[in-house]
Order: structure tokens, then sequence, then C-alpha cells
């Protein structure tokens, strides 16, 4: 009975050991990024009774069978599914946001409204060198407002593309290193702390590549993972050991595509997804923009042409160049401005042609467009604002759900230790009673 009672003890100070080292494991770290909390999985010795009483369970101890992550697969899927919707909903608002501020800090609409007060002044003294002054300030400002704002989005431009092609390397990086867990997961002994260890990075690095781009998973029996791009039927990323090249393409208008394995893939959630989506904006949006410019061009020089400036000669080009980025002012002084009609003689005060200008960019629609546009890049921002907010709230959902079910409460920790300190001691105070026997015996006479 000693030899029992000893191999009891020793069996249950030996779990209660690996337990309080676990618990003290899971305090140390309760703030750490992606940390599921480990718990010891236990069972109990028995084995069958002697031939004289075979019914009879002889009870001897406890095993410790391996270490349990508290994780759960559907929560986790949740989390990273979420996640990613939140993150390409957040990237795509940036994108639209920097979009309005970029025409919003040009100065644009404005300096337009600005010129076409200025025009509206010089009618009523067409000969006036202070008002032509200033009418011909006011159009190089359009046209710098103009440059301004296409720069802006050209570099806002490059600016995504930028963070696309770091979000592509990253993505290859983190599945290359997942391939590698998975090689290793192949030869961790089963509830191992190794295997553990290598499950939450498995789990770190799936969170990381959700981020970039929407991914679905599956698991092997030796808890390797299987990722695929978008849903169950995508394009596999990673398998086992081995990965396909994820890759960005650029097209001619600046917008991005990308590749899996040299086949085309589309992202619908992600970072990766949401800087696309703002490319798309950053184009639609220069497209409008240079159409304007252009609409403005023609409507201003062939008015220009139409009449003749102030010394009787015809009237010049009041723009060149072409595009947003490219228009500038041609007319070198005010007195070029081709306010009379043409066949009217050298200081004439006839505004008709002055007139016949303000008309035709009032038929371009240039500030009315202008105007537009500046409202629609807001109304843009402001609606994927909205979605971004409610899929961000519903990540947070997610992400709580998971940390409750998964994550470490100090409060029941606190509580372990105590109830495993106490096993601690009780099988000790099993092992003193066992060499109290065991003295007692000895001591008969």
């Amino acid at each position: 009975m000693a030899s029992d009672l000893f191999s009891i003890g020793l069996s249950g100070l030996r779990a209660s050991r690996a337990a309080l080292d676990l618990t003290a494991q899971n305090i140390s770290n309760a703030g750490t990024e992606g940390y599921i909390r480990r718990s010891l999985r236990v069972s109990e010795v028995g084995s069958a009774g002697t031939w004289l009483a075979p019914s009879d369970l002889t009870l001897s101890g406890v095993r410790i069978d391996g270490v349990t992550r508290n994780a759960d697969l559907f929560r986790q899927a949740e989390v990273r599914r979420t996640g990613s919707d939140s993150a390409r909903a957040a990237e795509e608002l940036s994108g639209y946001e920097n979009i309005e501020a970029a025409l919003d800090q040009s100065g644009l609409f404005p300096a337009m409204t600005a010129f076409e007060a200025a025009l509206q002044r010089l009618e009523s003294n067409p000969v006036d060198p202070a008002l032509r002054a200033g009418a011909l300030e006011d159009a190089r400002t359009v046209a710098r407002s103009f440059n301004l704002a296409s720069g802006s989005l050209d570099t806002l431009g490059e600016g995504l593309r930028f963070a696309a092609t770091a979000g592509t390397q990253d993505v290859n990086t983190y599945a290359a290193e997942l391939a590698r867990v998975n090689l290793q997961l192949t030869r961790a002994s089963a509830g191992s702390s190794d295997q553990t260890m290598l499950l939450d990075r498995r789990d770190a690095l799936l969170q990381q590549i959700a981020t970039q781009v929407g991914i679905s998973t599956s698991y092997g029996p030796d808890q390797s993972v299987t990722v695929r791009i978008g849903g169950s039927t995508g394009p596999v990323l990673v398998t086992a050991g081995t990965t396909q090249s994820f890759a960005m393409t650029t097209a001619a208008d600046g917008t991005i595509s990308f590749t899996l394995a040299g086949s085309a893939v589309a992202l619908s959630s992600g970072k990766l997804a949401g800087q696309a989506q703002g490319l798309i904006g950053v184009r639609d949006r220069k497209t409008e923009l240079d159409s304007i410019a252009d609409n403005l061009v023609t409507a201003a020089n062939t008015a220009q042409a139409n009449g003749v400036a102030l010394d009787g000669s015809a009237g010049q080009p009041l723009f060149s160049g072409s595009g947003a980025g490219g228009i500038t002012l041609a007319l070198a002084s005010g007195a070029g401005l081709a306010t009379a009609p043409a066949g009217a003689g050298a200081g004439s005060r006839d505004p008709a042609n002055l007139a016949a200008l303000r008309n035709a960019l009032g038929s371009a629609q240039v500030t009315d467009r202008i105007d537009g546009l500046m409202f629609g890049s807001a109304s843009a921002a402001a609606a994927r604002r909205t979605t971004a907010d409610a899929l961000d709230s519903i990540a947070g959902a997610a992400r709580i759900a998971l940390a409750e079910q998964a994550g470490v409460s100090l409060d029941d920790e606190a509580a372990n230790l105590v109830r495993f300190q106490q096993a601690f001691q009780a099988s000790g105070r099993v092992i003193q009673v066992a060499s109290d026997l065991f003295d007692t015996l000895l001591a008969i006479r």
C-alpha cells in the first residue's frame, strides 16, 4: 500500500507542478497579442483487478496527457474574416478621404468662381488695365489649382501603389513562414509545448495574411493548414510546406491587379483590396478632372479666337496644354484678353466677346462640374465611412468573443494558482502519509 501511495502522490505532484507552470505562463502572457490560454490535459490512471477479483479497478494516480490550447477554430475564422473585411473598408475609406482632401486643398472651386467673378467685373470696364491684370492672374490661379489637384492625386496614387507593393511582399513573407511552421507541426508531438507554440505562431501568421487578403483555411490531422485566397474554392496560397507566388501588376491607368502563380486572382477583402479600390477612385477622379480642364481650355480658347485683344489684334489662346496636369496660362499680359468682338478697333469698349467667353464657360459647365466632382468625392467618402464603421464594429465584436473564449482571465488564473498549489501540497501530504505508514510497519516487532 505504501508503494501505491508513493506512486499516487508522485503523480499528483507532477501534475500539479505542470499545471502551476502553465498557469504562470498564462498570467505572464495575459497581454500578449494572439496568445491562447493553455490548460493541462490529465487522465486517471487505473488498471484491472487481479485474477482473484477481475471486476475490481485499481486506481494509481493521474497521468499528464498533454497541453490543450483553448482555441475555437470557428471564432478564429470569424476574427480573420471580419478583420479582413474591416481592413478593406478602412483602406478604401482612407483612399477616398485623401481624394476628397486633395481636391479640396487644391482650392480649385474657389479659384474658378474667383476667375468668373473677375471676368464679370472686367465686363463693366473692358479697357481697365487693373481689371485685365486681375482677371489674368485669376486665370493663372485656376490653371495652377488644376495642376495642384492633379499632382496631389498622382501622389496619392503613388502612395497607394507603394503600400500595395509592401503588402504583396508581406503576403509572400508570411506565406513562406507559414509553410515552415507547417513542416515543423508535422514533426511536433501532439499535445506538447512545442506544438502549442507552433499553433500560436500558425494562427498569428494566418491573421497577418488575412489582414492583407481574404483567405479561407482547412486543417490536416497534424494541425498543418492549407490556405486559399478568397473562398473555399479559391486558389491555394499555402499547402503543407509549399507556397505559390503572389504578385501585383500595375496598369497604364495606375490601377492594380493581382496574380497567384501567374494566374489572375480577384480580391474581395483585406487591405490590398481596399487599396485597389482606392486607386480606382483616384483614376476616376483624375479622368473627370482632366475632362473638366480640357473643356475649360476649349471653351476659353474658342472664345478668344472669336474676338480681338485690346490693341485690335486677333485673340490668342488663353490656356495651353491638356489635362489637369498640363494646363498652363498662355497669355503674357491682360491686354491679350479678347474682350471685343472680331472687327472691333483698338481700345474698343465693346464687351461682346467677353460676354461670349463667360457664356462659353457657363455652357461648358466648368464650375458646375468642379462642384459636382467635389460633392461626389465627399459623398463617396461619407458612404464608405459608414460602411467602415459598421464593419469595424462587427470585427470588434468577433475579437471580443474570441478573447472571452480563448484569452487569459487573471481572476481565473489567480484561483487556479491557489487550487493547484493546494493540490501540490495535498500530494506532498499523501507521500508523507505513505512514508509514515512505511516507517510504522518497519517498527512493528
